[in-house]
């Protein structure tokens, strides 16, 4: 069984707080593999300000290039939109791997928003990334009050595999202040050094077929 974190996100665009909290994850959670989730549409951000899906798409394998990181369009292939409906058909297709899904604590203190979200509590293990200025919240949100019984602690992190259903550990690490909303700022055509997306070079990961799989094809992507 291959161990593998789950990073869903929009990449608007891709950067090294992405991939640093990755690294991070793999070292405490003993993965294999982290896999950026490009969604082709996050149902709760709006599409303004949004690049093409094909530039966030090549943003991402660009910023994953030399790390155990593989970026996969596998939501659009599927045509999913929500986590729930992904997370239930990547078992299927990946039989021989196991999943847990991260996500910073900004996104636990809206997870109650989120579809089916104590479906998605039940489907995989949950990692969350401690961030400055997220933790209170993430804390007192709805979510954590259901979950928080769910807990596991930091020294179990490894063993997410064996954990019951639902199971969630906190994890802190050294933060990168880099941010998706200040790389717009500065420059709001960003998308535009990626206007050829489908010349991506070969050697970094494509997207894996929708057939059922035992591995990962040599490239991919989300």
């Amino acid at each position: 069984m291959k161990r593998i974190g789950l990073l869903g996100g929009s990449f608007n665009p891709a950067h090294r707080g992405h991939r640093k909290l990755s690294l991070h994850a793999i070292r405490a959670l003993g993965l294999d593999e982290v896999w950026w989730l490009v969604s082709p549409g996050n149902p709760l951000k709006p599409e303004a300000g949004m690049a093409p899906f094909a530039a966030r798409l090549a943003s991402a394998r660009k910023m994953a290039r030399h790390a155990p990181i593989r970026v996969s369009d596998v939501e659009a292939r599927l045509g999913t939109r929500y986590t729930a409906d992904t997370l239930r058909r990547l078992p299927r297709l990946y039989p021989r791997h196991r999943f847990v899904w991260l996500m910073g604590a900004d996104n636990l203190a809206q997870f109650h928003h989120w579809r089916d979200w104590r479906r998605i509590a039940r489907q995989v293990p949950i990692a969350v990334i401690a961030r400055p200025g997220y933790n209170a919240r993430a804390h007192a949100s709805p979510a954590m009050s259901w979950l928080r019984r769910a807990v596991r602690p930091a020294g179990q992190a490894k063993q997410w595999t064996c954990w019951r259903l639902p199971g969630l550990v906190l994890m802190r690490f050294r933060p990168d202040p880099t941010s998706a909303t200040r790389i717009r700022a500065a420059d709001p055509a960003w998308h535009r050094h990626f206007s050829d997306a489908p010349g991506i070079p070969i050697s970094t990961p494509t997207a894996p077929s929708p057939q059922p799989r035992t591995d990962l094809p040599a490239t991919l992507r989300n």
